[in-house]
């Protein structure tokens, strides 16, 4: 299963004084009861069944399965799980069904919708302000779903043997994955720069200081994206500059390799062209290409001895001095 991250499409709609109704609900997550004077109530999109920018979309009845899921679950920032972070929380949901609009696979477009609140406080009153003037708007949720489905084959994703490809068309239809069987809900966020309106899809994992490549791709095995803090980013960005460096350096000595073992191999085993030896080359991994290298070496030396231009001196007390005669 893998934690999601999805773009709201909308966010924030629009704030409204609360009902009495809504008082009650508020009231059963609060120690003190709250009167409408002290909270700051708004609406918003949590998410929808469109096809989003990664291909993705989520299934009716997993919006319809989310929405008991998210009762209660807090509003932070940054989808940052830290406690200062949390500035409200979700005391109602509901789906919005269209009957006019309808999504790009076909279906009456779907939305999973929202209340919050947040009480009025001195430290609250910026972020008031700012969802009031617009500024604070799009959202972004995580949650957790346990199947990921191939639109084409119907496959679940994660297991393997899907062959299809996110954002092609096969028979008229974009392929995307669907979202389906959601297992738990964890929060909203106001996101800063969202991608785009449906955008995003990402597994949230603590990466440790100095974790290790190999340790970050198994802990994200099976997702598409991962969440890094931004020293884990950091550290990992500068390990990547260093790959690339070394992946220059290792390109250099592979060509050499290939073309001082295509020209060994042209004098150990005539029979090959060049083209044959260069394709040969190419398809060899570089262990066997050194074997290959020593091997056309003491081949090419036995049936192209060296001979000294100078022949072999020998210390012989000539007296004759024939060398001068003329």
């Amino acid at each position: 299963m893998e934690k999601l991250q999805k773009n709201a499409p909308s966010g924030v709609e629009c704030s409204f004084i609360p009902t009495e109704n809504d008082l009650e609900l508020i009231n059963r997550y609060t120690v003190k009861a709250l009167e409408a004077d002290e909270v700051f109530c708004f609406n918003l999109t949590l998410c929808d069944n469109e096809i989003d920018r990664d291909f993705e979309r989520f299934s009716v009845e997993a919006l319809t399965a989310l929405a008991p899921m998210f009762e209660g679950r807090t509003g932070i920032a940054d989808h940052s799980m830290k406690t200062e972070n949390q500035h409200s929380r979700i005391f109602r949901t509901w789906i919005e069904e269209s009957e006019i609009r309808k999504t790009s696979t076909g279906e009456n477009y779907t939305t999973l919708k929202a209340r919050a609140y947040i009480p009025i406080t001195p430290k609250s009153e910026e972020l008031i302000e700012q969802i009031k003037s617009g500024i604070k708007k799009e959202t972004s949720i995580s949650c957790t779903v346990s199947s990921q489905l191939c639109s084409v084959c119907k496959a679940e994703i994660r297991k393997g043997g899907c062959k299809h490809r996110k954002g092609e068309i096969y028979d008229g239809r974009m392929c995307h994955t669907v979202l389906s069987k959601p297992t738990d809900a964890y929060e909203f966020s106001f996101v800063a720069v969202p991608a785009q309106p449906e955008a995003g899809v990402t597994k949230s994992f603590t990466v440790p200081e100095g974790m290790a490549l190999d340790k970050i791709e198994k802990a994200a095995a099976g997702c598409e994206a991962v969440t890094l803090s931004i020293e884990a980013f950091s550290q990992l960005t500068a390990k990547i500059h260093s790959l690339q460096e070394l992946s220059k350096d290792a390109e250099k000595y592979r060509k050499a390799l290939e073309a001082r073992v295509s020209r060994l191999g042209a004098m150990a085993v005539p029979e090959l062209s060049s083209d044959e030896l260069e394709h040969i080359c190419a398809k060899l991994p570089t262990d066997s290409l050194t074997a290959l290298e020593k091997a056309f070496s003491a081949n090419a030396a036995k049936r192209f001895p060296l001979n000294p231009q100078l022949g072999t001196f020998t210390h012989e007390n000539k007296t004759d001095n024939k060398e001068f005669k003329i």
